[in-house]
């Protein structure tokens, strides 16, 4: 019954209703690749920029749970074969093999995911992958048309020593850091007119900028330039700006970035991001950026 009223809930004549159909008919023959339950294996890579919780798909390749700091839990596949998952694939959360009571629920049906030697998912489908894992279902990817044929093709995660893998991914996940490299990379920090403190909220944007310069020790210099816009006279302008920079150099360096990776300069109103021809515009060109660069 429950197959019956998710068959009622799909487009007619889809993929995914074209999958619903043929388990209420009978058994489905499909390609199936998912990890023995015997060799199930979570590999956690952990760091304060990322946590990549991943299972090896023997044939087939990885699934992967991605969270980068400063950003939302992503969910990938990644195989030489991930075309075969077509331009229409269904998500079951099915019922493991050790509890077939458990039942088993629809999480979506992914239209053109596929991208090269990938099939990627962002949230809120990731979370409903990893929370159906943690309650002990089976995430399973199935795609009516095996090569073109009449049979399906189905790539399950396994369920199978998750709980542990979980707990660990958790820990990681909370020790991320808030942003990552290209959120603070470029930063620019505006100044109302003929001003130069910083207020508060320049005062955050500067914390993150230095958390993260602290936890990256591939940074080795910041760049910092101040600007202004063009109303007032051009050399009190060009003073404006030194004020500018050398504000947020002195605020860095407070709190405990060290002033010899910091290059600080200032142009006056040589360099508008736009035109100086109205209010908004002069707003935007008082600024100074706050630029890192790192060894890759």
């Amino acid at each position: 019954m429950a197959f019956k009223n998710l068959l009622d809930r799909l487009p007619h004549g889809s993929l995914a209703a074209a999958s619903v159909a043929a388990l209420l008919t009978g058994p489905v023959q499909a390609v199936t690749f998912i990890a023995p339950l015997d060799d199930t294996r979570w590999e956690l890579e952990a760091s304060k920029f990322s946590c990549r919780l991943s299972q090896p798909i023997p044939d087939f390749g990885t699934a992967t749970f991605e969270h980068r700091a400063g950003e939302q839990l992503e969910f990938v596949i990644s195989s030489p074969q991930a075309e075969l998952l077509g331009d229409e694939t269904l998500i079951m959360a099915e019922a493991p093999p050790w509890h077939p009571g458990r039942g088993t629920h629809r999480i979506g049906v992914i239209r053109d995911a596929v991208n090269s030697k990938s099939f990627r998912l962002q949230p809120p489908l990731a979370k409903d992958i990893l929370t159906s894992l943690y309650q002990g279902r089976m995430p399973a990817l199935t795609n009516q048309n095996w090569y073109g044929t009449d049979t399906a093709v189905k790539v399950a995660i396994s369920a199978a020593n998750f709980q542990q893998a979980y707990s660990s991914y958790q820990d990681c996940v909370g020790e991320l850091l808030p942003v990552n490299f290209q959120q603070v990379a470029r930063s620019a920090v505006l100044f109302p007119s003929a001003q130069w403190r910083l207020s508060d909220s320049t005062r955050q944007r500067l914390d993150l900028v230095a958390l993260y310069v602290k936890n990256d020790p591939s940074v080795k210099t910041i760049y910092v330039d101040g600007h202004s816009d063009n109303l007032g006279r051009r050399l009190a302008n060009r003073d404006l700006s030194r004020q500018r920079a050398e504000a947020v150099t002195r605020y860095l360096a407070k709190i405990g970035i060290n002033e010899e990776m910091i290059t600080t300069r200032y142009h006056g109103e040589r360099y508008p991001v736009v035109k100086n021809s109205n209010s908004k515009n002069r707003a935007r060109n008082r600024r100074v950026t706050v630029r890192l660069e790192r060894d890759e």
